[in-house]
């Protein structure tokens, strides 16, 4: 006989035919790896079915928001400020280099090192100088913690309230580098997000 399982067997069921297949064929070893494999399958399907998800797309949704664009906004003048200082000192640096090297042959060794140390301690400058704008936790990072993540809080809130409202067992985040090749469009919850943000019309 060939026993079809088709999606409208309820949870119950299932457990119960895996049960008692495993039962009656106890006796043999072979058959029992069989069964174990096909419950194994069976009971993945099942945590799958049970699962409900919906799909958002958080760039989208902060993207709706007109605080998210200034704070945005703001950070890149930062930025583009900070990044301005820095290239200067570099440029600075690169012409100190450029003359040692055409004076070089005319400088005593006492002050070629001399200049040499000068142009590595700038060069350190420059560099404690790009760390401190951008490195780990440096002045760019602080910005967006104050500018960005209070209205990234608020997203995260919306969609943990929306989800439990629902029922959703997860959200899965187009913008947040998961592939996902197909979803249905009705999948898509993010105006209904954006609807449960405060100050968003």
């Amino acid at each position: 006989m060939l026993l079809t399982l088709t999606p409208s067997l309820n949870y119950s069921f299932k457990l119960s035919l895996i049960l008692i297949i495993k039962e009656r064929l106890n006796s043999n070893n072979n058959m029992k790896k069989i069964i174990l494999a096909f419950a194994i399958v069976i009971a993945s399907g099942i945590a799958a079915t049970a699962q409900r998800y919906c799909v958002i797309d958080s760039k989208y949704i902060l993207e709706k928001i007109p605080d998210y664009n200034n704070a945005q906004k703001q950070l890149d003048v930062a930025s583009q400020g900070w990044q301005k200082e820095v290239d200067t000192r570099m440029q600075s640096i690169d012409q100190m280099y450029k003359s040692y090297q055409a004076e070089r042959p005319m400088l005593s060794e006492a002050v070629r090192k001399k200049r040499e140390d000068e142009i590595v301690a700038k060069e350190k400058e420059a560099k404690d100088l790009q760390k401190k704008y951008f490195g780990y936790e440096g002045e760019v990072f602080k910005k967006r913690q104050s500018l960005v993540k209070p209205i990234q809080d608020k997203v995260y809130n919306a969609v943990q309230q929306y989800a439990q409202a629902r029922g959703y067992d997860m959200v899965y985040d187009k913008a947040g580098g998961i592939t996902i090749f197909y979803a249905d469009p009705k999948l898509d919850k993010s105006d209904e997000v954006v609807k449960l943000i405060p100050g968003i019309k």
